[in-house]
C-alpha cells in the first residue's frame, strides 16, 4: 500500500492504559489521529486520553473493561462510529502471559491467555471490519511478539497464542487485500513495561528475568513509522530481529540454547 497519511486519521486502541498501548496511542496522537482508547484501569486510562488531548489537541474516548467481554468490545465499536464517525485504524495490542513449565501449569492459565491474546483480538476485528471497510486507506495492527516467531521455554501458551495471532494475521491480509484493508504484525522484543507484573501465573521457574527491553516509547515509533510506509510486518528490537535472524539461518542452534533452560 501507498504511504499512509495519519492527520485526521480515527482509531481504535486496546490495552491502552499502560505500555506498548499507552506509547502507540499518544504517538498517533501526535500525528492527528483521534482515538478510541480501551483497557481495564479506569484511571490510567482517563490520564492517556487528557494527554491526548490537552498535549495534542486529539479527541479520545474512553471505554473501560476487559477486552475478553463481548459487551465491551461492541461499545468500542459503536464508540468509535458515534463519537469519531468511523474507523481507519484498530490496534490490537491487550495481551497476558504466564511463567512456568507446561507440565507443572494449572490447566486453567490457558483459557484467559488465549482468549485475550487471540479470541479478543480476532473477534474485535470482525466486529470492526464494516467500519474498516468504509474507512481511509485502513488498517488493522496486531502487536504479536518475537515469541510469536520463535518459541521458548516457560511460556508455552503465550508463544502458542502469539504463533496463533501472527498466522491469522497473514491469512487475514491475504482475505482483505481486495478490499483494501491492510494488515500489520508487530513481532516486538522485550520491552521496559509492566507486563511482568500482571501474570495470570508465575511458577518461578525462569532462570533469569528478561533485560528491561527498549522503550515502549521507541517501540511506538517503529509501529507507528510502519503503518505509515504500509508494512506487512516487522520486527522490534535488536534482540529480537537477532532471534529472529539466527532461527532461519541456525534453528538447530536455537533448539540446543532454549534446551538449556527447559
Amino acid at each position: 500500500m501507498a504511504h499512509r497519511k495519519l492527520t485526521d486519521r480515527r482509531a481504535l486502541v486496546t490495552g491502552a492504559s499502560s505500555g506498548i498501548g499507552r506509547a502507540v496511542a499518544l504517538e498517533l496522537a501526535r500525528r492527528g489521529v483521534d482515538l478510541v482508547l480501551l483497557a481495564r484501569r479506569e484511571e490510567r486510562l482517563a490520564e492517556t486520553a487528557q494527554r491526548v488531548q490537552r498535549d495534542f489537541g486529539r479527541r479520545a474516548m474512553t471505554i473501560v473493561g476487559d477486552v475478553t467481554d463481548p459487551p465491551v468490545r461492541q461499545r468500542a465499536i459503536d464508540a468509535a462510529r458515534e463519537s469519531l464517525g468511523g474507523l481507519d485504524i484498530l490496534v490490537n495490542n491487550a495481551g497476558v502471559s504466564a511463567h512456568g513449565r507446561f507440565a507443572d501449569a494449572d490447566p486453567a492459565r490457558l483459557r484467559p491467555i488465549m482468549e485475550t491474546n487471540f479470541f479478543a483480538p480476532v473477534e474485535l476485528t470482525r466486529a470492526a471490519l464494516p467500519l474498516l471497510g468504509k474507512g481511509r486507506q485502513p488498517i488493522i495492527v496486531n502487536i504479536g511478539s518475537i515469541l510469536g516467531k520463535r518459541a521458548c521455554p516457560h511460556k508455552s501458551e503465550y508463544c502458542a497464542s502469539k504463533f496463533a495471532l501472527h498466522g491469522f494475521s497473514e491469512a487475514l491480509r491475504a482475505e482483505l487485500a481486495a478490499v483494501g484493508v491492510d494488515v500489520l504484525v508487530v513481532a516486538a522484543g522485550a520491552t521496559d513495561t509492566e507486563f511482568f507484573q500482571h501474570l495470570i501465573e508465575d511458577q518461578g521457574a525462569l532462570p533469569r528475568r528478561p533485560s528491561r527491553g527498549a522503550a515502549p516509547e521507541r517501540v511506538a515509533r517503529a509501529i507507528v513509522r510502519a503503518i505509515e510506509r504500509g508494512r506487512h510486518e516487522i520486527t522490534v528490537g535488536g534482540q529480537a530481529r537477532l532471534l529472529a535472524w539466527l532461527n532461519r539461518l541456525a534453528p538447530g542452534i536455537v533448539d540446543r540454547i532454549m534446551a538449556r533452560y527447559g
